[in-house]
């Protein structure tokens, strides 16, 4: 594989500790799991106040902080993470990719920025990536579909499930709406 130079072995770090912290338990869950198995001691949060509380105590070398949690921004997470611990490897998730908060992700002391949904493998290039090397682009890109199909659920869910709301937000057509939810989503 032509990314082996661009990644640093997670033997190399004598704090393994990672920190998930991402309202959505299953995604959470899910990527917990998949991390442990590469080497990561987990430790999960939910919201912004246990997230820091878990920094707090734990002082993890790396983190994966989604932006948008139930109780605030994940940039809060990540200014304790840099705080407790400044030589931290933050990646900050989010299904609200945009140039402006990219940047405050930065500016705060993440390294890399990744759109949900990320799979563990992205998560794990992204957190042991050379930073003095250029990122290798991702293996399996989501497809605009899929990216389009992901961001009108997650419009959904946050307007309650309502769909004259959610249509109304998303400047379409009810029914157009409509049939997009009653479809499955794409490859």
């Amino acid at each position: 594989m032509k990314n082996e130079g661009i990644l640093q072995n997670l033997d190399n770090f004598d704090n393994k500790s990672l920190i998930i912290v991402d309202d959505d338990n299953p995604f959470r869950d899910r990527l917990s799991r998949a991390m442990e198995k590469k080497g990561f001691e987990v430790v999960q949060a939910e919201s912004v106040k246990k997230g820091i509380d878990e920094v707090r105590s734990k002082k993890p070398g790396f983190a994966v902080v989604d932006l948008r949690l139930s109780d605030g921004n994940g940039l809060e997470v990540v200014k304790e993470i840099q705080l407790t611990n400044p030589k931290s490897r933050i990646i900050m998730l989010t299904g609200y990719g945009n140039i402006p908060t990219a940047v405050a992700a930065i500016k705060e002391g993440a390294i890399d920025y990744l759109a949900k949904p990320a799979d563990a493998d992205d998560v794990e290039k992204a957190l042991l990536a050379d930073p003095s090397k250029k990122a290798a682009p991702p293996e399996n890109p989501m497809s605009a579909d899929r990216v389009k199909w992901e961001h009108i659920h997650r419009v959904f869910e946050l307007c309650n499930r309502n769909v004259s709301e959610t249509a109304r937000r998303l400047k379409m057509h009810r029914r157009t709406l409509q049939r997009i939810l009653s479809k499955r989503s794409p490859r």
